[in-house]
């Protein structure tokens, strides 16, 4: 059994616990919360499990990385305080640990990380010898490995697109929505997640990801972006009311463009609510889903739906990037120390899993 440690207890630190738990390989040895009201809860508890798992939260860093977990997964934050999660993924790292994490966007396409980023972990990697991989969904497995699959089932392969296409009133983040976003802010309003070079690096590294694995070489990579306003005020169920005339639906690409052709896309269309700009593409029930279309011959299209928590998009979403990562650890450990990705990471069957409860 590998000591492994769920380090955050948010929307995917929920789900991590349960994936652990879950995974007949890995041991939940401890549980690293942030929040005062949450050290001493039972781990079942903040997974929402519905049963006690035996293994208290504690907020003690040094305690539970002095004890040598063997893996971390680390659901804390990074979006608003990357310095922080790289400082403490590094000290993970340092003593010994695989690390898996959504957390940093920089370091999905390690070759090609900011060296901001990359050196301090292949410093950590080198003086302690453990390992790290960053993914999620999106970006994570629905543009890289999900894609890449689908084009080898093509003969001709003219472009591939991968599409999120979300209702973010199912997204639990309010301060993301509203001000990383923009959703419900007046159409002046600069959303720091549209702002130029923003959609570039979060989900650039996965064009390159594609681009490297395609055999192919991009000539740059474009941002186009468009938004709608609200043509009457809505509700939503945990974040109140978006007024009419301010921000309602977004639609972003991030193309690679490929001897003068945007070739590899990624797509988002995100709403606050499905009145809003009803012309652009829907997900099959209105909530939410994740589509790669492979164009070439044949035609290729998938959607991809999950739900958890209640029959939540957006929470299903977040368990498929917590089973990546967790299913990943297996092979980290009995891996070389070392700083990896998607293309270097298998994404591996449920071995041991099915039926389990």
């Amino acid at each position: 059994m590998i000591p492994t440690v769920v380090w955050g207890t948010g929307n995917v630190g929920r789900a991590a616990i349960r994936a652990v738990e879950a995974h007949p390989a890995l041991d939940l040895t401890a549980v690293l919360v942030h929040s005062p009201d949450k050290v001493g809860r039972d781990a079942g508890e903040l997974g929402g499990l519905g049963r006690g798992l035996g293994v208290t939260a504690t907020d003690d860093i040094d305690a539970v990385l002095a004890a040598g977990p063997r893996a971390v997964v680390y659901a804390a934050s990074g979006d608003i305080r990357p310095d922080e999660a790289l400082a403490d993924i590094g000290r993970a790292i340092r003593g010994g640990a695989v690390v898996v994490t959504p957390s940093l966007y920089p370091l999905y396409d390690q070759r090609n990380a900011p060296p901001e980023f990359r050196e301090p972990v292949l410093a950590a990697v080198a003086d302690g010898g453990g390992s790290l991989f960053a993914s999620g969904v999106d970006p994570g497995w629905g543009n890289d490995v999900l894609p890449l699959l689908m084009s080898g089932l093509g003969t001709v392969v003219d472009g591939i697109r991968c599409q999120e296409i979300f209702d973010y009133s199912t997204y639990e983040q309010e301060e993301s929505v509203r001000y990383l976003v923009g959703m419900g802010q007046p159409m002046d309003y600069e959303p720091l997640m549209l702002a130029p070079s923003i959609p570039t690096m979060v989900w650039g590294g996965q064009i390159r990801l594609m681009a490297r694995a395609l055999g192919v070489e991009l000539d740059e990579i474009r941002e186009t972006v468009r938004r709608r306003p609200l043509d009457a005020t809505v509700g939503t169920r945990t974040m109140g009311e978006f007024e009419a005339g301010t921000q309602g639906a977004v639609r972003f690409e991030v193309q690679g463009i490929v001897e003068g052709e945007p070739r590899i896309v990624i797509e988002h269309v995100t709403r606050i609510h499905p009145s809003c700009a009803p012309d652009w593409p829907v997900p099959p029930n209105g909530d939410g889903a994740h589509r790669v279309i492979i164009e070439g011959r044949p035609r290729i299209e998938i959607t991809v739906e999950a739900t958890d928590e209640g029959e939540n998009r957006s929470a299903g979403g977040n368990a498929t990037a917590v089973g990546r990562l967790v299913g990943a650890v297996e092979w980290l450990v009995a891996a070389e120390p070392g700083l990896y990705d998607a293309l270097d990471v298998p994404l591996r069957p449920a071995v041991g899993r099915l039926g389990r409860k």
